[in-house]
């Protein structure tokens, strides 16, 4: 077991302590039991029942003569800042796995920290110079990554460059860390996590001893966001935020949508659409393209292809011969899926089935080819699973195999139970199932919308919303209200900020207000 140092305390925001204030708010003081790895522990409750709280104040400032990571005998000492956040709580879940000493900070606990003590990782709450040095203020780390969230004049980066210690942000720790492998990069701007799940999921049954890394937990991963073996495969989660998939470089892509998101980062959706093309200039020579033919902004992608760049696009094959916007030479080829049967791959005859998923037709260029039966609802999920098998199958190569590789994979997509906070069943109140699912998007919000009806046709919804940072809020507005009209009643909560101020004068309260239909009677505001 790794240890626990505190240097400041924080209040904690969390699901679980959220949905206790609903929980509250509806029903008084009537018990409810939610699943205990919602809510994030007291920080305080955590280190008295861990015995193993310090505080560290001196600080010995020594130059690090000689700071390399051994990538390949995995040795060494690597120090994550922010390391309570998903996608780099993955990575030192990953870097403990391959043998490196772990530390990390970040400024409050989070669930995902849990594990890492559990597995040996050094752990602060808050950072401080004393983060990166030995007990004897003389050894210092080999690498330290820092999260995107992280400023430039962090603390623990101001000293780590002091002394000499290499940083890295985590695209280029992403770079390094899959240069060598067969890497299989899910992008898109929803469905990642599921996609990139369920992908590694389906390959580990049927066999595949990869390596994986994903934004979120999942259950039916034994160490929760990753897997760690000894194959040639990579599937990795690639995120768009801040340009973090832009030092990647892909032996196969996967797009499964394009949409404006981030708008704290992104400009607008051509801005989204430049950092994806640049995205896909990485794809390796030899490549492949996975990519929803049906959504509108991943189809413009490749029309831009055909339209503005001067390459060509026909028979599934993107041929880059001088276009200085894509580099050179890059050869990769497309396979599109989807519900419309232009794309290779599509789904027809989808409909709802007795696990309160869906069942569909595989379809391969107008040629019925398999059932396909999922336990996750949701149309969202089909187009998930089409991407996957698309995927799989690109992997495998052999067209004499198809058949039998569709027989292979058929059985673990239908045991596929999903992702934590994706329509995540936490807790029932008198027969009234209660649900979490961490959509902070119209597009996302209709998804799960969709997704709760298919599965309780018959029953009202109630959705209880918590927008997620003030300038989503602001410029989506409007969609939210739209997306959020097809519930029977909405509740609007508090907006969780996370790294920003209000400075539009714009809340929960107003977005509650412009909702048009049904939901507008009866509406509540939790503060």
């Amino acid at each position: 077991m790794g240890k626990l140092v505190a240097s400041v305390s924080n209040s904690l925001h969390s699901p679980g302590s959220f949905l206790e204030k609903i929980e509250t708010y509806f029903f008084g003081n009537i018990p409810l039991s939610f699943k205990s790895n919602r809510t994030a522990p007291s920080i305080l409750l955590f280190m008295k029942k861990k015995n193993s709280v310090s505080v560290l104040t001196n600080c010995t400032f020594k130059r690090n003569e000689e700071c390399i990571v051994d990538f390949k005998n995995r040795k060494g000492w690597i120090h994550f800042v922010g390391i309570g956040g998903s996608g780099l709580s993955a990575l030192a879940k990953l870097a403990l796995k391959q043998g490196f000493e772990v530390s990390g900070s970040d400024l409050v606990w989070s669930s995902y920290m849990e594990g890492l003590l559990e597995a040996g990782a050094n752990l602060h709450i808050g950072h401080s110079v004393s983060n990166i040095q030995g007990n004897d203020g003389s050894r210092f780390p080999n690498a330290v990554v820092a999260s995107s969230a992280i400023p430039q004049d962090n603390v623990e980066i101001l000293h780590a460059k002091s002394v000499g210690v290499p940083i890295y942000k985590r695209d280029y720790w992403l770079a390094k860390l899959t240069e060598k492998y067969n890497l299989i990069a899910v992008s898109g701007s929803h469905g990642k996590s599921t996609t990139a799940s369920m992908l590694a999921y389906v390959l580990k049954a049927m066999g595949d001893d990869l390596t994986a890394i994903v934004g979120a937990h999942v259950p039916q991963f034994p160490d929760g966001s990753i897997f760690y073996g000894g194959g040639k495969n990579f599937v990795l989660e690639a995120d768009e935020y801040d340009g973090c998939f832009l030092g990647l470089s892909p032996s196969v892509a996967v797009v499964t949508n394009l949409d404006w998101e981030h708008v704290d980062i992104f400009e607008d959706e051509d801005a989204v659409k430049s950092i994806f093309r640049r995205f896909l200039k990485q794809i390796r020579v030899g490549g492949h393209l996975v990519i929803c033919g049906d959504s509108q902004g991943a189809r413009s992608l490749l029309d831009q292809i055909k339209q503005d760049t001067g390459l060509k696009y026909s028979g599934g094959v993107v041929s880059n011969q001088s276009s200085d916007l894509w580099g050179q030479g890059h050869d990769y080829k497309i396979i599109t899926y989807g519900f419309s049967s232009f794309n290779d791959w599509y789904a027809e005859s989808v409909c709802p089935n007795v696990q309160g998923g869906s069942d569909y037709i595989l379809c391969e260029r107008g040629r019925p080819l398999a059932q396909i039966s999922l336990q996750i609802p949701g149309v969202h999920n089909v187009l998930n699973s089409l991407a996957v098998i698309a995927t799989v199958l690109t992997l495998i190569g052999d067209k004499r195999q198809s058949h039998e590789s569709i027989a292979c994979l058929k059985l673990p997509l239908s045991k596929f139970m999903g992702v934590s906070r994706r329509f995540d069943l936490i807790g029932t109140i008198y027969g009234c199932h209660i649900y979490d699912d961490f959509a902070h998007h119209p597009t996302e919000v209709r998804a799960v919308l969709q997704a709760a009806r298919q599965r309780f046709p018959n029953k009202a919804l109630i959705v209880v919303f918590q927008p997620h940072t003030y300038s989503r809020l602001v410029v989506l507005k409007d969609d939210f209200a739209n997306a959020l009209s097809e519930a029977d009643q909405v509740v609007v909560s508090a907006v969780y900020a996370a790294r920003e101020t209000n400075d539009w004068n714009f809340n929960g309260k107003d977005l509650a207000a412009s909702i048009i239909g049904p939901p507008s009677e009866g509406m509540w505001l939790i503060n």
